[in-house]
């Protein structure tokens, strides 16, 4: 569907008059102008769009909260794991966000789980904010409106998690949000060969090998990935990831994992790092949405005739999507006139 046409100037005015109130409730850490922030954002209505954009354009200057990802194969005990990690930072007085990204429902394109059956210890802490967002055929397991979600949650939040549906390789999708990413393991799930396969071992920040309760099988496990990352290459040289066992389960193991989490996050603000995966993932993010919308024809045709990667550092500023959407108006008008080919 092509971008509606920019709404007029006293409109506008309203719309971002409306969206900076909002966004200063979220900032603030209000759980109901949490709901309705990621309701309009969620909003894909075309007369709505504006309404989301602005909001997003509000929050985007104030994102304060670390980005963590939480992926592994279905079955590794993501799900009590986060839970019991959630648990552990309230503690320490954090308050943190969750996405948690569910297999869709084929018949209505809505989530199969949700937040009642997960989380459950968490989900009565008013420091806590959960959101089931469904994955909607998408073979990364993260569909459109993880970005802005995200977004939202990370400028209300000490911490916000993302935890993905585990599908498989194409997964690591998940990458370009976040800031650190923890790759849950399963004792006996695979031997190295299979990691390395994968592709596993080259883009978590931090390996957990879950089940420690199992005993020399977790410690074998937990062996083979440390030998494995001295053979592999990682996206960052100059960090090695942990690898560290535990039980979700049992409680064991949550300390060193969160201090692993905060030493990442450490290391990303001390190197610049940090600054350098949102600037690429930001990127990403853009081509990965206007790719899905034109097709890798229509983002040809704006690489041709515009840097866009240099588009894309230049709107810093506002919001990834607001990037995007400005740049779809820029591809359509191109495909029309014909030009640039």
């Amino acid at each position: 569907m092509s971008p509606e046409a920019p709404p007029t100037a006293p409109s506008l005015a309203r719309v971002q008059a409306q969206a900076r109130t909002l966004a200063d409730r979220v900032i603030s850490g209000d759980r109901a102008a949490l709901s309705e922030a990621l309701n309009q954002v969620d909003d894909s209505r075309v007369e709505h769009k504006e309404r989301g954009l602005c909001l997003l354009d509000a929050l985007a200057p104030h994102s304060k909260g670390l980005r963590i990802g939480v992926t592994g194969a279905p079955g590794a005990g993501k799900s009590t794991l986060l839970d019991a990690l959630v648990s552990a930072l309230r503690e320490q007085d954090r308050s943190v966000g969750v996405l948690a990204v569910d297999p869709s429902s084929q018949r209505t394109g809505g989530a199969l789980l949700g937040d009642r059956m997960r989380l459950g210890s968490s989900a009565r802490d008013a420091g806590v904010f959960l959101r089931s967002l469904a994955a909607r055929d998408q073979l990364g397991g993260l569909s459109a409106v993880t970005g802005p979600s995200l977004d939202v949650l990370s400028s209300a939040v000490d911490c916000v998690f993302v935890e993905t549906v585990g599908v498989g390789q194409s997964e690591s999708q998940v990458i370009d949000l976040v800031d650190t990413l923890v790759f849950v393991a399963q004792p006996a799930a695979g031997d190295l060969l299979q990691f390395m396969k994968a592709g596993i071992l080259e883009w978590p920040d931090i390996f957990f090998v879950n089940k420690a309760d199992l005993g020399d099988i977790a410690t074998r496990s937990a062996a083979e990935l440390r030998a494995g990352l001295d053979l592999s290459q990682q996206r960052d040289p100059d960090h090695l990831p942990p690898v560290l066992c535990g039980s979700a389960r049992d409680g064991l193991g949550l300390e060193a994992l969160i201090e692993a989490i905060d030493q990442h996050a450490r290391h990303l603000s001390h190197t610049n790092l940090g600054e350098t995966r949102r600037r690429v993932g930001r990127l990403a993010r853009v081509q990965r949405a206007l790719t899905a919308r034109y097709g890798a024809y229509g983002l040809d045709r704006l690489a041709r005739s515009h840097a866009l990667e240099e588009r894309v550092v230049k709107r810093a500023s506002v919001s990834v999507d607001r990037v995007i959407d400005e740049l779809s108006r820029v591809i359509e008008k191109d495909l029309r006139s014909g030009d640039g080919s």
